[in-house]
């Protein structure tokens, strides 16, 4: 089989193996914070005999639900042998997701990793430093909670830097990176540390917990406090990675001036908006209205990415390619032109020896068969060409679309 078919049947199903197994994670993670915000103390006596320190009562799917929360472990029977462990869902979706970044991005650095324009490296180098990259920062992150977070308010103070160091990463990863794989990475370093979490630390510290209490010990409550400081940022991560992974498929995103800034307040927009959620389960638990002012700042965040990267009139298109009159309407554009911008834009890629993703426009014919799926990359979505590698202007996006949009005729 050809080589190039066997690389996207690689991606596909890795692709949809960690969608899979990143819905798994991302559900059990928001039913337990869901659960852990929701529950109240029990009011009946016999479960405060028992030790149950919280309880929340649910319907669904045509019954009732009624869970209890113990802080330590039940008083009225010996810790059971079979226990649910919830840690598979996340080795198994970074295991997937580095999986797809491996055959998508790494095996492919010169295209995907690197863009001349931004930083001019060699493909071993850019590999190494996207490595690296995940690397440090889980090494900054952990030092970080690990270091910073004593006192009554070092939540609130490793919370500051941790958001600074997003930033920071998101803003090196634009001055070293294409953009899409820049943005890619971002989401790919914080979902790393999400699931180092769970492996270095909540794990390991669950399962000392519960080999004490086997053993007729006190366990060490650091590992209770530690766990829960990771699963709170883990449920804070989740959104913010997820906007970072989508918006690498748009052009008009990572390919806008200081990109790192609106990527920043995507992922700031999405951790305000779980932070919504969670008050509002909190606030539910307690009898009292919950509040609005979360999820409002988070769509400000949004309203003002909107209007930034929101394109200029297309009457400010260059009347020479855009090909309109001086007095603003447009006159047809001629095929020639378009194939000309085509030829040299796009033909080095899809042509009849090289023919990426099976497509190839070095004929009239066949640039006109695949002229919506032209339209759509290179002037909706603007993902092609990759990295802008032939420099194809927004002038020449702009002679396309009106090709296509009149009919995309072949005169």
């Amino acid at each position: 089989m050809d080589a190039s078919y066997l690389l996207d049947l690689a991606g596909f199903f890795l692709r949809w193996l960690h969608v899979i197994t990143a819905i798994a994670w991302i559900g059990a993670s928001f039913y337990f914070v869901m659960l852990d915000n929701s529950l109240t103390p029990p009011s009946h006596r016999d479960l405060q005999d028992k030790g149950v320190d919280g309880e929340m009562w649910a319907v669904h799917g045509g019954g009732f639900y009624h869970s209890n929360k113990y802080m330590v472990a039940p008083r009225w029977l010996p810790l059971p042998a079979r226990l649910h462990w919830s840690y598979w869902e996340s080795y198994s979706t970074w295991l997937s997701g580095f999986a797809l970044f491996t055959v998508l991005y790494l095996f492919n650095a010169r295209n995907f990793l690197i863009d001349r324009a931004v930083f001019d490296w060699t493909p071993a180098a850019a590999v190494a430093s996207a490595l690296g990259f995940l690397v440090a920062f889980w090494l900054l992150y952990d030092t970080i909670c690990r270091t910073l977070g004593q006192g009554p308010r070092g939540d609130a103070v490793v919370g500051a830097c941790v958001a600074a160091l997003v930033v920071a990463a998101a803003w090196l990863a634009c001055q070293l990176f294409a953009g899409r794989a820049a943005f890619l990475l971002v989401g790919a370093m914080m979902a790393t540390a999400m699931s180092a979490n769970v492996f270095v630390w909540i794990i390991p510290g669950q399962r000392k917990v519960v080999a004490a209490l086997r053993a007729g010990q006190q366990p060490d409550p650091v590992h209770g406090r530690r766990g829960k400081q990771r699963s709170v940022h883990n449920t804070y991560f989740t959104l913010p990675v997820l906007v970072a992974m989508i918006s690498n498929h748009y052009g008009w995103i990572y390919q806008a001036p200081h990109a790192w800034a609106a990527l920043v307040l995507l992922m700031g927009a999405s951790a305000l908006v779980r932070h919504s959620f969670v008050a509002r389960h909190r606030a539910h638990a307690q009898g009292r209205p919950a509040s609005w002012r979360h999820a409002a700042l988070g769509t400000a965040f949004l309203v003002v990415f909107c209007v930034w990267l929101a394109p200029p009139p297309r009457a400010t298109a260059a009347p020479q390619l855009a090909g309109t009159s001086p007095a603003g309407a447009e006159v047809p554009v001629r095929f020639a032109a378009v194939q000309g911008v085509v030829t040299q834009r796009c033909v080095p890629c899809h042509n009849a020896q090289v023919a990426n993703k099976g497509i190839e426009l070095h004929t009239p014919e066949l640039l006109a068969r695949n002229s919506q799926a032209v339209y759509q990359q290179a002037v909706v979505l603007k993902l092609m060409p990759m990295n802008n590698a032939t420099g194809i202007t927004d002038d020449e996006r702009e002679l396309i679309r009106r090709w296509y949009e009149a009919g995309a005729a072949l005169h």
